[in-house]
């Protein structure tokens, strides 16, 4: 069985990519690294270089991801920020946010970043929901906000679900390439 290193620290991005991933035969390792991000509104540019460290701690091929997110009543807010963002903001604060706005729309552009020593790999998936009235489910503040067809991703956590059918996930783009 073919196998990947994913360094992350998010459970729930892990449990992403082996949901999407099982379907090819490969197996997702986990690696724990606290490592710096770059700051910059290009999630490509952050995942690259996030992925660049990456593989330099692991010393073998590992595979990021970093998610960009996009409120377009908030003009593009908070983008590639989202890191730090979710921290320091609780789902209220989101919600006081687009008071005044009717635009609910959010996206996130979740992007995977594949490195070895020969080359760097980016695969990118968009998705677009709005932001609910209020808080539901569990996670992080924007994961109890950002809804996609009816549910919440915390919500979708809370089934012991994940925020799409792992077919839709930019995983399943890796998966087609690296299998």
């Amino acid at each position: 069985m073919k196998h990947i290193v994913l360094v992350t620290g998010n459970s729930r991005k892990l449990g992403e990519a082996k949901a999407a991933l099982v379907d090819f035969g490969i197996e997702v390792k986990n690696k724990q690294f606290d490592i710096d991000e770059i700051q910059s509104h290009n999630v490509t540019a952050i995942a690259k270089d996030k992925a660049l460290k990456a593989y330099k701690l692991v010393a073998e091929p590992v595979v990021v991801t970093d998610t960009s997110w996009d409120i377009p009543a908030l003009r593009g807010f908070p983008g590639g920020y989202m890191k730090d963002v979710a921290n320091w903001f609780d789902a209220n604060d989101f919600i006081n946010l687009l008071k005044g706005h009717d635009d609910r729309s959010i996206s996130f552009t979740e992007t995977i970043v594949y490195q070895d020593d020969k080359q760097t790999k980016v695969f990118s998936q968009k998705f677009t929901g709005k932001i609910a009235d209020s808080p539901r489910g569990t996670g992080n503040s924007i994961e109890r906000l950002a809804e996609f067809d009816g549910f919440t991703i915390g919500e979708r956590q809370q089934q012991g679900r994940f925020s799409h059918d792992p077919k839709e996930y930019v995983w399943y783009q890796f998966g087609q390439w690296y299998k």
